[in-house]
C-alpha cells in the first residue's frame, strides 16, 4: 500500500469541526438539446441508384383532344400519342463528424467511475450532431442546382420547390388560415396531377399565429393528431383533408411579427414525394480509426446521400406570411 497525503483545502468546500464537504455531482447531465428535426424522420428513404441516384419522372399521358379522340365509329382514325417522361438525377453529398478521446482522459474518468457512460454518450451525440446538421440541411442546404452541383451542401428543400415556381404570398391584412387553404385547393385541383398534400411545415411562431386567427376569428379550436410515437400537433381541414401542422425549428423567419415587415413562410409538402437517396445505410456509419502519436482514440463519423423533391413545381408549394 502506498500512502499519498493531500491537501484538502483546495478542495474541500468547506473544512470544519466534525465536517469535510467536497464536490460531488449528480451522474446525470442536464440534457434537453435540440437535436433530430421532424421532416428529415417523415420523407421517404430510398437506396441510391449510383453517383448520381437517377430516376425518371412522367410529366404527361398520351391524352388526346375531344376533337381526336371522338370520330366516326364507321371511319376509326386514331391520332398516335406517346407518355412524355423526363430524365432526372441527384448528385450524392458526404457528411462527416469526428470526436477524439484522450487516453488519459478516458483512464481518469475509469478510475473515477462517476460517469462511465460519458464516452458512449458523447458518440451518440456525435452521430445526433451530425443528423441535426443534416435535418437542417434538408432545408437549407446552399447548393442551387441538381444537375450541375455548386456547392458540397445539399440542395435543400426550400431551393428546390423555390426553383419550382410555386410560392405565393399572403399579405398583413389577410387571413393565414383562408390562404393556405386557397393554395392548397388550386393544388388539389390541378388537372394535370392528382396532388394529394400530407403537411403543412411552418415555424412554431407561425403555427401560433394560425392558433390565435383561428381561436379569435372563428373561436376554433384546431383539433390534434399524433404523427410519430408521442408527438401531438394541430391539423387544418382543407381540400386535401386535415393536414397536420407540423412544427421545424430549423425553417427560420426575417422580421419581428406584428410590425408588418416579418415574413415568415411554411411549406405544403407531399411527403411521398420527396426522398433521401442514401449510399450503404441511412444512418451515419462510425469508423475507429488507428491510434496516432498521440495515443486518442479517433472516431468519424460519415453519411453519403442527399435529398430530392419531386414535382417541385407542382406537388409542393412555399406560403409566404407577412405580419
Amino acid at each position: 500500500m502506498k500512502a499519498k497525503f493531500i491537501d484538502l483545502l483546495a478542495a474541500a468546500d468547506f473544512l470544519g469541526p466534525g465536517a469535510v464537504e467536497v464536490n460531488r455531482y449528480q451522474s446525470e447531465i442536464t440534457d434537453i438539446v435540440r437535436r433530430r428535426g421532424m421532416f428529415g424522420q417523415r420523407i421517404r428513404q430510398v437506396p441510391a441508384t449510383g453517383h448520381p441516384s437517377r430516376f425518371f419522372e412522367q410529366t404527361a399521358i398520351p391524352s388526346p383532344t375531344a376533337a381526336q379522340a371522338f370520330v366516326d365509329p364507321r371511319n376509326i382514325v386514331a391520332t398516335v400519342g406517346s407518355p412524355t417522361r423526363v430524365e432526372r438525377s441527384v448528385p450524392l453529398k458526404a457528411l462527416v463528424s469526428e470526436i477524439n478521446y484522450n487516453l488519459f482522459d478516458i483512464e481518469v474518468g475509469a478510475q473515477q467511475s462517476q460517469f462511465a457512460f460519458l464516452q458512449a454518450k458523447d458518440l451518440a451525440d456525435t452521430v445526433e450532431g451530425l443528423m441535426r446538421t443534416h435535418d437542417v440541411a434538408l432545408w437549407n442546404g446552399n447548393d442551387t442546382s441538381l444537375s450541375t452541383p455548386t456547392t458540397t451542401q445539399y440542395f435543400g428543400a426550400i431551393g428546390q420547390i423555390v426553383a419550382g415556381g410555386n410560392t405565393t404570398t399572403i399579405s398583413t391584412t389577410a387571413s393565414i388560415v383562408d390562404g393556405l387553404k386557397q393554395t392548397i385547393a388550386q393544388m388539389v385541383a390541378n388537372s394535370s396531377f392528382e396532388v394529394r398534400p400530407t403537411a403543412i411545415y411552418a415555424n412554431p411562431v407561425l403555427l401560433d399565429l394560425i392558433d390565435r386567427e383561428l381561436k379569435t376569428v372563428y373561436n376554433v379550436v384546431l383539433s390534434s393528431t399524433e404523427i410519430t410515437g408521442g408527438f401531438r400537433v394541430k391539423t387544418l381541414s382543407t381540400q386535401a383533408g386535415e393536414l397536420p401542422l407540423i412544427p421545424e425549428w430549423a425553417l427560420g423567419y426575417t422580421g419581428t411579427p406584428g410590425s408588418g415587415t416579418a415574413v415568415l413562410p411554411c411549406y405544403i409538402i407531399s411527403e411521398d414525394m420527396i426522398e433521401y437517396h442514401w449510399l450503404t445505410d441511412p444512418n451515419p456509419r462510425v469508423f475507429q480509426l488507428g491510434l496516432p502519436g498521440t495515443l486518442a482514440t479517433q472516431m468519424v463519423a460519415v453519411k453519403f446521400g442527399a435529398v430530392v423533391v419531386k414535382g417541385a413545381s407542382y406537388a409542393h408549394y412555399e406560403v409566404k406570411v407577412d405580419r
